[in-house]
């Protein structure tokens, strides 16, 4: 493990569970978004329902997560008292932790377990949702994108857990901790 990761493990482990707010399914590529209470997690694939689970398994991007102390960010960059999950098309809410704290970790939501790691970097498209500079007002706060580890049923007000390290756990910390 190297030092970035194990300074990430080090804060990570004080965090205290937050609570899920929001899930999105996206229909397909640029689909419309139907926004649900729960969702079935497929390992290694992506949420029932939403378009990234029918691609080729093992993405890193099988379901996609910011916080809404991220969307607040967002709103003092805009300039919006409040913005619909929906237009950011992600497909998990989260609040009450530090979001980024948990990259290369493993976090339990329900019955679900999943790794986020690489930042999910704003699009163009957040221009057309937001406004002009709408992309760049999102730009460190876009959140992650996670592999589903363990599948399972995950629903609105479920706790999200930052699980602690297995000795020998595959997966967690590779690459840089600043990678994409």
């Amino acid at each position: 493990m190297n030092s970035q990761a194990r300074l990430l493990d080090k804060l990570a482990k004080d965090l205290k569970p937050g609570r899920l707010e929001w899930i999105g399914l996206r229909s397909a590529h640029r689909g419309e978004i139907q926004v649900v209470g729960s969702a079935e997690a497929i390992a290694n694939r992506g949420l029932a329902g939403d378009h990234r689970s029918s691609k080729t398994p093992g993405s890193g991007r099988q379901v996609t997560l910011i916080s809404r102390e991220f969307i607040q960010q967002i709103c003092l960059h805009t300039g919006f008292a409040e913005i619909d999950p929906v237009l950011l098309r992600r497909n998990l809410v989260v609040s009450g932790l530090n979001l980024n704290l948990l990259r290369h970790q493993r976090v339990q939501i329900g019955e679900v377990i999943i790794e986020p790691a690489a930042l999910c970097h704003p699009c163009s498209r957040m221009n057309q949702n937001l406004g002009p500079g709408g992309a760049a007002a999102m730009y460190g706060y876009g959140g992650l994108c996670a592999r589903i580890v363990q599948g399972g049923r995950l629903s609105v007000g479920n706790s999200v857990v930052r699980l602690p390290r297995e000795p020998g756990q595959p997966g967690q910390s590779q690459g840089s901790l600043f990678a994409r």
